[in-house]
């Protein structure tokens, strides 16, 4: 018995002398900057394409990854409110795609714009609203960036168009944002993103056909996570190389799964526009672990297996964090932190978006246009009497 605890007091000494002599790297010893190679791009109609090899920051390293593991919680916390129902309605994750929005707005300049379909709450707060202000919105309170009026699909902010839930109708609306960019302020880009679901919809053809002739500096985004709705990719489509659909639009494949690759596909699809060649349509190849919506399970039209190999292999934020921290831009320590505050920060809006008041009745009427002259009334579920419209609040993007 003896011969055991002295075993186990050894055993314990020797751990702590372990840990004390372990390698932890001194922030003083820290790199400032890393540089990575990405996988090669594919492109159509282009001579050539963004360098592989790319360099980051520590300051932009960690504000990548600050940005996804927010976007990470943010859609977990809203999942379980979903399931509590707590949240109600349609709710359509990012889980997965992390590394799509963050990886295009670090390239995007303040005069660019974005639009995006039903899948939208991450772009929605890497846009600028905070995490209560996209958390409030889905439980309908007036913490909500849209007042609780909105919900999960109709998020706005500057420069950031939506959040739309008909299915392929943000391709045409954003090469219009395009357009306005081009004829009214001379400059700016619009990123207009749908899925490989919507990908099919004849008025993208048309908008790529009108956009190329008026040399519409708009980049087409395919957000490709495999899956429109409960359809894979090969089953719906013909040719599932969507960066080549545009035909005589260029296009570029990026790996949607690297923050990084991400950014250089952006930054040469801005640069692209910019220079007068018109638009240019950008696959990102990326994976959903959610079901198309908190309704779909996710699992009945593929398997778990599939889902947790991407997960261990593939995960935008696991494999970003492994790179900083091996090409040593941050040590551990730092990023637990990181990972905990926000943690907390996410806890915090989620106990505040249940407990939040929602807007009074007579507010349900405001704001739906930008210029009240335009709609004195709002007609109600009886035509006798109508409701009064009014103006409270400041129209974005006007």
């Amino acid at each position: 018995m003896f011969s055991n605890c002295a075993r186990n007091i050894n055993s314990r000494c020797l751990l702590k002398i372990l840990k004390f002599n372990s390698p932890a790297v001194p922030k003083a010893s820290l790199s400032t900057e890393a540089t990575f190679e990405i996988k090669e791009f594919k492109l159509h109609n282009l001579e050539e394409g963004p360098k592989t090899t790319v360099t980051v920051s520590k300051e932009d390293a960690v504000d990548y990854y600050t940005k996804m593991y927010t976007l990470r919680r943010l859609e977990t916390l809203a999942g379980n409110l979903y399931k509590e129902k707590t949240i109600r309605g349609f709710c359509h994750l990012y889980s997965g795609q992390e590394a799509c929005a963050v990886g295009m707005h670090a390239a995007m300049r303040p005069e660019d714009g974005v639009i995006t379909a039903y899948r939208c709450h991450g772009w929605t707060h890497v846009m600028g609203v905070s995490i209560l202000g996209v958390m409030a919105e889905l439980t309908g309170r007036e913490s909500g960036c849209s007042r609780g009026k909105g919900g999960s699909m109709h998020m706005y902010a500057r420069n950031f168009y939506g959040g739309n839930g008909i299915v392929g109708a943000q391709v045409p609306l954003g090469a219009g944002i395009a357009l306005a960019n081009k004829y009214l302020r001379g400059k700016g880009t619009c990123f207009a993103l749908y899925g490989d679901g919507a990908a099919n919809q004849g008025q993208v053809f048309e908008v790529y056909n009108m956009s190329k002739l008026w040399k519409v500096p708009v980049i087409y985004v395919c957000e490709n996570n495999g899956y429109g709705m409960g359809t894979s990719a090969e089953r719906a489509s013909a040719n599932i190389s969507y960066y080549t659909r545009g035909d005589y639009v260029p296009g570029i494949w990026v790996d949607g799964m690297d923050v990084l690759a991400v950014r250089e596909a952006a930054r040469f699809a801005i640069e692209h526009c910019e220079s007068g060649k018109g638009p240019i349509v950008m696959e990102t190849a990326t994976y959903r672990y959610s079901g198309h919506s908190m309704s779909d399970p996710g699992t009945s039209y593929r398997s778990r297996d599939e889902i947790q190999e991407v997960r261990q292999t593939r995960d935008p934020i696991t494999s970003f964090r492994e790179k900083i921290l091996t090409a040593e831009l941050i040590d551990l320590d730092e990023l637990k932190q990181i990972e905990a505050k926000i943690r907390s920060a996410v806890d915090e809006a989620g106990k505040k978006a249940k407990s939040d008041k929602e807007i009074s009745l007579d507010e349900l009427t405001a704001d739906i246009y930008a210029n009240p002259e335009n709609l004195q009334s709002v007609r109600n579920v009886s035509p006798l009497a109508p409701l009064q419209h009014k103006r409270l609040g400041t129209a974005i993007n006007m």
